[in-house]
């Protein structure tokens, strides 16, 4: 027999798979309380919205959504996700800057196809988001990873990287950024430091991918300004592409996200998202639409984020009660996740079948490192498990901490 894997092209040959959908395999065993998914919680869903506003879309534009629609998204939900711009963030674009993309993880997917050769540098946080590591590599791009604080992104850092890569004439494509309530640590990139970030794009003549999943899940304070819009307000680089998703405001199901950017990358994307799946779903994208142009996103958005700040208190509760003195950790201000460290000569990547033996399941930090360190941290997912299963797997994983400090 023929072993037509030799034969795979190189983009395959470098994919790996995702040690999240990979770990999420032995978190399935009954009885473990699993905090390694970034699920959102099931029972917020808008189910009554979505079963009324499928039968007003199929009685009132059922052709349309049943239909192919234009590559560039339908016009429907572009010209209402203008107006969320608009009013959410004092962002002015046309319809011409948006991108309608099946989830933001083609979007990140499109990135990498739009900018990267092999064996081009990437700058990412460290750490930085696994699902944008994962795709980028895909690609072939070489990672210089940039130090990370409660701040966010280390721009000193992030400037010695690139002048750097600038010295030894390293043709570095761009930065990659989840500035809000960032996946995996949970932490908010300052607005000083978004400041920092556009001067340092043009500078550099590099593009910024702002990443922002996560943005309208604030629990308290006010929300730093998007880079995208800093730079509308300051420079005008048009170096910044930004990324939206509804995964986490509605429902992931819906694979519904779109990427802002200057009209001459948005024309380069929509040729390439043309040889993926032609359009994203009409079906979706009127759904989407209707949950903007309703209102019912404000309304959903405080629901969700009600509910995920009670389970945040409860994790950081649960971890001030039972992890012992030397173990430290991230407190969010909004999102999904937050970031623990325990100390340095401990491996999260070796406890982790302990854990399990404790029933109980996390990510391992070193998953989110382009270079592989951080094996003394691990993310934690607030939003999927409940209040009561949250108090007992912090329990669980205190405890298997404790005996790996015992044998240290």
């Amino acid at each position: 027999m023929i072993d037509i894997i030799k034969n795979l092209a190189t983009a395959p040959r470098r994919t790996k798979a995702s040690v999240i959908r990979e770990l999420l395999k032995f978190t399935k065993k009954a009885g473990v309380i699993s905090f390694a998914g970034g699920l959102p919680d099931p029972e917020v869903f808008p189910y009554d919205f979505v079963a009324d506003a499928v039968r007003k879309i199929m009685a009132e534009q059922g052709r349309v959504a049943l239909q192919y629609g234009p590559t560039e998204g339908l016009p429907e939900f572009k010209d209402e996700f203008v107006k969320f711009l608009d009013k959410h963030e004092g962002i002015t674009v046309k319809p011409e800057n948006i991108l309608v993309t099946t989830a933001s993880q083609q979007a990140l997917d499109l990135v990498g196809r739009l900018f990267i050769d092999a064996s081009d540098p990437v700058l990412v946080e460290m750490p930085s988001y696994m699902g944008g590591l994962q795709v980028f590599k895909s690609y072939g791009a070489d990672f210089i990873g940039v130090k990370m604080d409660d701040d966010g992104i280390d721009t000193e850092n992030l400037e010695e990287r690139l002048q750097w890569l600038k010295d030894q004439d390293e043709h570095y494509k761009f930065v990659y950024l989840v500035p809000d309530f960032q996946n995996p640590s949970g932490v908010t990139l300052s607005e000083e430091r978004r400041k920092k970030v556009i001067e340092l794009s043009e500078k550099y003549n590099v593009a910024v991918i702002e990443d922002s999943p996560y943005r309208q899940v604030r629990f308290e304070g006010k929300a730093p300004k998007m880079i995208f819009r800093l730079d509308k307000e300051t420079l005008k680089t048009d170096n910044i592409i930004s990324l939206f998703s509804f995964s986490k405001t509605f429902a992931p199901g819906l694979r519904i996200g779109v990427i802002v950017a200057h009209e001459q990358i948005i024309k380069k994307m929509v040729i390439l998202k043309q040889s993926l799946d032609l359009c994203t779903s009409s079906l979706n994208q009127l759904i989407a639409a209707e949950f903007l142009r309703t209102g019912t996103f404000e309304k959903h958005v405080k629901l969700v984020t009600k509910t995920y700040k009670t389970k945040k208190d409860a994790m950081l509760g649960a971890l001030q009660k039972y992890m012992p003195e030397d173990v430290a950790w991230t407190r969010p201000t909004g999102g999904l996740f937050l970031w623990v460290k325990l100390p340095e000569k401990m491996s999260a990547d070796d406890m982790f079948a302990d854990a399990l033996k404790e029933n109980v399941a996390y990510v391992i930090g070193s998953a989110f490192h382009c270079d592989g360190s951080g094996k003394n941290t691990m993310r934690l997912n607030f939003s999927y498990p409940t209040v009561a299963e949250i108090d007992e797997g912090i329990k669980r994983l205190a405890s298997a901490i404790k005996k790996r400090l015992v044998l240290k």
